[in-house]
């Protein structure tokens, strides 16, 4: 057997479900071929050579981490709304008074994809540092059929210009524009519906999502969406029961869902529901943290019913300024119980499984994309542990050191 190269000297966290929930293999090596991990397995027993090795002196090795729910793209500032809700003013009440993320929809309507893109690509550095090779980025900024194309556009040029995997998601169904107030029905006809079937037709996202909740879409249109994706072929996700119990995640588990986001208020129906549907429960601690929720996800449910559950940033200019997964899986275990095998899990293995990707990323197993993070860090838990630190020795992705 031959490699493009090997990693020796290495202490891996496979990340494959097992006992101490980190799939670790002691003294191990990794071999990779055309960007894929073809071999894995004990150093004394490599079997073959490779054109470059690299001695990693005991290093951790992780899967490439993963942040499956972000909203990179869009344009403008909301740093007042941050000092409006410290006053004391909530985040519905910013909303109807034209903030929120209709303030967001004013400034990205403005701009092009070079300016999209350009200021997402600033965003995406701070995850890169932090071992992330692949990114979820939403639409839902538009809202109009010309700027969300424009949106979607601006992430593809992200992932050329980044090198990293963007799996990209429609969300028109994430705000009424002032122009549909009061007709939310005509909005999801005339312009979520005509996207999600050109986003399907010209590959411009491979999941739709919506904001199902009593200031966004009600479970009744956000049916008439998924209705909608599933005949143009697009998985769904949701961002579900994040304010109020609306029933999203059964919803969203009914049609088969990715993902179901954010889930404060989720009960028990919708939980049996994700469990029996393989849908991911995504936390998303930065917004819980940013707006000042006091209900937490029901994470002993979930894991007692074994819904997977991720975790991610949820990087936006409002409710959930945050570009630091590490401190998102932090705040995860601090704020909402994880463990911390849980929390590794939800930014790689459970995060590939919201994002549908679990077949090609998410862990290190044969026949994987060579996806990987290495770590200065004595034990995995080190990793989360410390907030503001950055313990990445490097990112290989595809094979290629970054």
């Amino acid at each position: 057997m031959h490699f493009d190269r090997l990693l020796t000297e290495a202490r891996l966290a496979t990340m494959v479900a097992g006992d101490d929930g980190y799939g670790v293999i002691e003294k191990a090596a990794l071999g990779i071929k055309d960007g894929r991990i073809t071999w894995i397995g004990p150093m004394d027993a490599v079997p073959g050579e490779a054109d470059q090795v690299d001695r990693l002196a005991s290093r951790w090795v992780t899967p490439a981490l993963i942040d499956c729910h972000t909203h990179l793209v869009f344009a403008g500032d909301r740093s007042d709304e941050f000092e409006r809700r410290l006053g004391g003013e909530s985040y519905e009440s910013i909303a109807r008074s034209g903030g929120g993320i209709a303030r967001t929809v004013n400034a990205t309507r403005q701009a092009g994809v070079a300016e999209l893109a350009g200021g997402a690509l600033a965003r995406l550095d701070s995850l890169a540092q932090e071992g992330v090779g692949t990114v979820e980025i939403k639409s839902g900024y538009g809202l109009t059929l010309e700027s969300e194309r424009t949106m979607l556009r601006a992430a593809r040029g992200v992932e050329r210009a980044s090198g990293m995997r963007v799996s990209a998601t429609l969300l028109a169904a994430h705000a009424i524009p002032p122009e549909y107030k009061g007709e939310s029905g005509r909005y999801i006809d005339e312009i979520c519906i005509p996207l999600i079937r050109e986003a399907a037709r010209d590959g411009l996202a491979v999941a739709v999502d919506a904001y199902c909740e009593g200031i966004g879409f009600s479970p009744e249109e956000t049916r008439r969406l998924f209705i909608a994706a599933k005949a143009a072929g697009l998985p769904v996700k949701l961002h579900a029961d994040q304010l109020s119990d609306t029933g999203g995640a059964r919803l969203v588990a009914e049609f088969g869902g990715l993902s179901a986001d954010h889930i404060e208020y989720t009960n028990a129906d919708g939980i049996a529901a994700m469990a029996k549907a393989g849908t991911v429960g995504v936390l998303l601690p930065g917004a819980f943290y940013s707006i000042g929720e006091t209900k937490v996800p029901p994470v002993a449910a979930m894991r007692a019913a074994g819904v997977p559950m991720a975790v991610a940033t949820d990087a936006n200019p409002g409710t959930s300024p945050l570009v630091s997964l590490l401190t998102a899986a932090n705040m995860a275990c601090i704020l909402f119980g994880l463990t911390l095998p849980e929390a590794l899990a939800g930014m790689t293995r459970h995060a590939a499984q919201a994002l549908g990707l679990q077949d090609e990323i998410g862990t290190l197993e044969v026949g994987k994309a060579a996806d990987i993070a290495i770590w200065d860090v004595e034990r995995p838990a080190e990793i989360i542990q410390w907030i503001g630190r950055r313990p990445l020795h490097g990112r290989i992705l595809a094979g290629e050191w970054q």
